[in-house]
Formats: C-alpha cells, structure tokens, sequence
C-alpha cells in the first residue's frame, strides 16, 4: 500500500534528485523508496551485505589475492628502480 509521504528539502537538491532519477528511469518517488529500503534493510536482522556486495561475494578467489598484489608490488618495483 503507497502512502503519501511530505519532505522539506533543499531546492537544489530535488532538482539534481529529479535529473539523477529521470537518468535511471524511475520516478523520484520510486528511487527514493529504494534509498530508503536499503537503507533499512541493514538493520534487519541478519542483513549482513548490500545486494550488489552480496551478489558479488565469491567472483574472486581469495587464495590469489595475495598472490596477485605480491606479483603488483614486485612489478612496481622494477618499473621504478
């Protein structure tokens, strides 16, 4: 159920809001109920991640990390000797 909610907020800032949301295709209204939604979602119980986090938690394995910064650092360093 929609209900209609008042705000008092900075001119400018509405005006950016709109441009920024007509961009993404949504209404204002809609992005600012995903701001909030998200934004409460991190106090639920059990919200650990953000979605986007969450869905690319695993596309890296954490083993060559390392490996990869050491191979970062030894290149760094024969660039700049």
């Amino acid at each position: 159920m929609n209900t209609k909610l008042t705000l008092s907020l900075d001119h400018d800032i509405i005006e950016q809001a709109k441009e920024f949301a007509q961009s993404q295709h949504q209404s204002l209204s809609k992005l600012i109920e995903g701001y909030l939604r998200q934004v409460t979602k991190g106090r639920e119980v059990g919200a650990s991640l953000p979605p986007l986090v969450a869905k690319l938690s695993g596309v890296l394995d954490a083993r060559t990390i390392d490996n990869h910064k050491r191979e970062y650092a030894d290149y760094l360093a024969d660039k700049y000797r």
